[in-house]
């Protein structure tokens, strides 16, 4: 028995059908994929621009005072030469001590909403604070730290600026771990309950160190996003000409050092904050590719 569709297809010339059909798909896809290719160079066109500024406006500048750049303090103003030594020295105990507070705080955090608290109310109100810091503008970071830590010690330092950084990188770990924690399958903490392991021996055992890829992942990603945070340490470390004695004194730091430099009058400063730029734009690069390589470990 025929149907009128079969009817229709016979009054078509064998082959034609196919042939149209096909075309018009190959025309759409040729036409999406230019769509597609446009749309990823209007997305890195800035990322272009910028590390193209970078590289012909402060590559020059590290190849004239190579390795004086890095070795020598700031110069004062109308002074030729020296470097940012001590805000790269500066950078990296900022970022160190904001580790040191948000990464034991995050995975603490993660561990409890996904392995303990899951589900309660607690979990979720702990999960609504956490989108709501990850969303706080980084000045606000800094005047908390300013009235808790500042106002407190009576002076700017590196600690405060420490305590600024870590709470824009604990929402990061937080959810970096708590994906972690979600990646880990369902039997595994059953096999940890049928071989009569408690939840803290499954988590301290098991499921915390198989997560270590995804925490390396938000650790990186949240120091990434602190070393070129200005902001919160102009309230916090403000800025030192010369290296740190102590923690609780200020504290040069290289965003903030860019910052002071690009907006002085003066060409030598100029330049130095051009390759202070292009320094610290290469560091945020290498810890992206680096907490990407983390990511491409798969645990199971």
């Amino acid at each position: 028995m025929t149907t009128q569709s079969d009817n229709v297809l016979e009054d078509i010339a064998p082959g034609t059908f196919d042939t149209e059909v096909t075309s018009g798909r190959k025309n759409f896809g040729k036409l999406m994929t230019g769509l597609v290719i446009g749309c990823v160079v209007v997305a890195i066109l800035p990322l272009g621009s910028i590390i193209f500024m970078l590289l012909k406006n402060g590559l020059s500048r590290l190849f004239q005072d190579f390795p004086s750049v890095f070795t020598e303090l700031p110069p004062p103003p109308l002074v030729d030469g020296g470097g940012f030594s001590n805000a790269i020295v500066g950078t990296l105990i900022t970022c160190l001590i904001g580790a040191l507070i948000s990464l034991p705080v995050g995975i603490l955090t993660a561990i409890y909403t996904i392995e303990f608290g899951r589900g309660n109310k607690l979990s979720q109100f702990v999960r609504f604070c956490t989108n709501v810091l990850s969303g706080v503008p980084s000045i606000i970071a800094g005047l908390f730290a300013y009235g808790i830590v500042v106002l407190t010690m009576g002076n700017f330092s590196a600690i405060a600026g420490g305590v600024a950084l870590s709470v824009l990188m604990m929402p990061i770990i937080i959810r970096t771990a708590e994906e972690g924690l979600k990646s880990i399958p369902s039997e595994v903490r059953q096999g940890l309950v049928g071989i009569g392991a408690t939840n803290f021996q499954g988590v301290a055992s098991v499921i915390l160190p198989a997560t270590l890829p995804f925490i390396a992942t938000g650790a990186t990603l949240a120091l990434a996003r602190a070393a070129g945070e200005t902001a919160p340490l102009l309230f916090t470390a403000l800025f030192n000409q010369f290296q740190a004695r102590s923690l609780k004194e200020p504290i040069a730091t290289l965003s903030v050092l860019i910052y002071n430099f690009a907006i002085a009058p003066y060409k030598n400063q100029n330049e130095l904050a051009w390759a202070a730029a292009l320094v610290i734009v290469a560091l945020i690069m290498t810890v992206s590719v680096l907490s990407r390589t983390l990511t491409a470990r798969k645990v199971y």
